[in-house]
């Protein structure tokens, strides 16, 4: 049985694995995988604003509480607020209920270590083993079953927290921002931290009912962000997904800053401060050539990685680099935070604008983008993709249509039943050729 994709646990409420009876086990197993013994006996769990949060945030508690272990409940609070609280707070692990920025029907599971990292594959096993086999042993009785408390003062903790992280007595003071929350868990949280450091706000997308998370606004959806800064007149615009671990921003003239634009931003300003720890920045195999190419230029050496923010995370653990991400805005600063935090990365880029004097247009502008195609091709189930035949000489064969100019990447997508084809180089015409061509090619295996 496998439960775990590339970011925990996810799927449609009530169906297998994101329905109640299944989440109780999960609880269950999670409480016997990462009690620590020397731990505080508690696991923290925050969520983001979708209805189904308060069904399964009920059958997550139960299943931990009838393990013997305590809960700590946080309401609405992004991913990185909750990686942040757990390892502050010495708590035994974190978990947040959430699907990031899928639409509201689905919903997730993403644990944290006592550490605040996202868990490796071996504990994910040992949870996956310990729900199949049913093997969760004598249950504590009486005065051993735990109990769930609500922690009042987290988001403020958070939010506090955050703006220590720029130098003390500066402010935002003379920057005008557009926020758009995406109806999820940020929608108190960078707003607050803004305007208390004296930024002129406008939010959009701020009022969640649990069911308009994601919808037609966030990250994936920048077009009304973009009117509004011009609408405004703002310096930026900013953009969170349903769980605030990502980032996007908009530049005061409407262009779309990625997170391979807020990687070279930040790195350079790590750099010339000497806090970019061996030259280095880790990013994956979706970021742009135009990246490297730019960093390699000042002296900064880039890292790649499978896709998805854990493996980032681990690559910069293991090598001990402090800067990182994904082109989709997950940047992770592990002087900072353990894992991608949209609020802070949103602040440090306004911060970096109003420090150097230069807008936000003019700090991307030298930083390259060479034609990238992404297609996503949908599949029934998880993808396998060595099961169609001919798919590794087909690709070979497409890259020396590039030149030797750029890259093709094909992927099973570790959250959603897709194929992702991404294809690269510095001439536009073969790149877009090259991509229909290896998706029409995917698309008639699979039919």
């Amino acid at each position: 049985m496998r439960l775990f994709g590339t970011d925990g646990i996810r799927g449609k409420v009530n169906h297998f694995p994101m329905d109640p009876e299944t989440v109780l086990k999960v609880g269950m197993a999670a409480a016997l995988a990462l009690k620590r013994g020397h731990g505080r006996n508690t696991v923290l769990i925050g969520k983001d604003t979708r209805l189904s949060g308060y069904m399964i945030e009920s059958a997550l508690t139960s299943g931990i509480c009838a393990m013997g272990m305590n809960v700590n409940l946080v309401g609405p609070m992004p991913t990185p607020g909750v990686a942040f609280l757990t390892k502050t707070l010495r708590l035994d692990a974190g978990i947040v209920i959430s699907a990031s920025h899928n639409p509201y029907a689905d919903n997730g599971i993403k644990f944290f270590s006592g550490e605040g990292f996202k868990l490796p594959d071996e504990v994910e096993e040992k949870i996956e083993r310990l729900i199949e086999d049913q093997e969760f042993g004598s249950r504590p009785v009486g005065a051993g079953i735990g109990r769930a408390l609500r922690l009042e003062d987290a988001r403020g903790r958070y939010i506090e927290y955050i703006k220590s992280t720029i130098p003390k007595g500066d402010t935002l003071e003379g920057i005008k921002v557009v926020v758009d929350c995406a109806n999820g868990a940020a929608y108190r949280i960078t707003p607050s931290v803004l305007t208390e450091l004296g930024a002129e706000i406008i939010t959009l997308n701020d009022r969640p009912d649990g069911l308009n998370i994601n919808e037609k606004c966030g990250s994936l959806s920048p077009d009304a962000l973009r009117a509004a800064v011009r609408e405004h007149n703002a310096h930026a615009g900013i953009a969170h997904d349903g769980d605030a671990d990502r980032t996007i921003l908009i530049d005061e003239k409407g262009g779309m800053v990625d997170g391979d634009h807020m990687m070279g931003i930040w790195a350079l300003d790590l750099k010339n401060e000497k806090r970019l720890k061996k030259n280095t920045v880790v990013a994956t195999v979706m970021s742009n050539l135009g990246l490297e190419d730019y960093l390699g230029s000042r002296g900064i050496r880039m890292i790649r990685t499978k896709v998805g923010d854990r493996f980032v995370t681990e690559e910069m653990m293991r090598g001990g680099y402090v800067l990182g991400g994904e082109q989709s805005g997950h940047i992770v600063n592990l002087n900072l935070n353990t894992t991608g935090d949209g609020p802070i990365t949103a602040l440090h880029m306004l911060h970096c604008m109003k420090k150097r004097g230069i807008p936000l247009s003019e700090l991307k502008a030298p930083i390259p983008v060479y034609p990238q195609v992404l297609l996503n091709i949908a599949v029934s189930g998880r993808a396998d993709l060595s099961q169609i035949s001919g798919l590794d000489e087909f690709v070979k064969k497409s890259e020396k249509e590039l030149g030797g100019m750029g890259r093709i990447l094909v992927r099973a997508s570790g959250t959603e039943p897709k194929v992702r084809v991404m294809v690269e180089g510095k001439q536009e015409g073969p790149v877009n050729a090259v991509a229909e061509r290896i998706a029409s090619f995917i698309r008639e295996k699979m039919s």
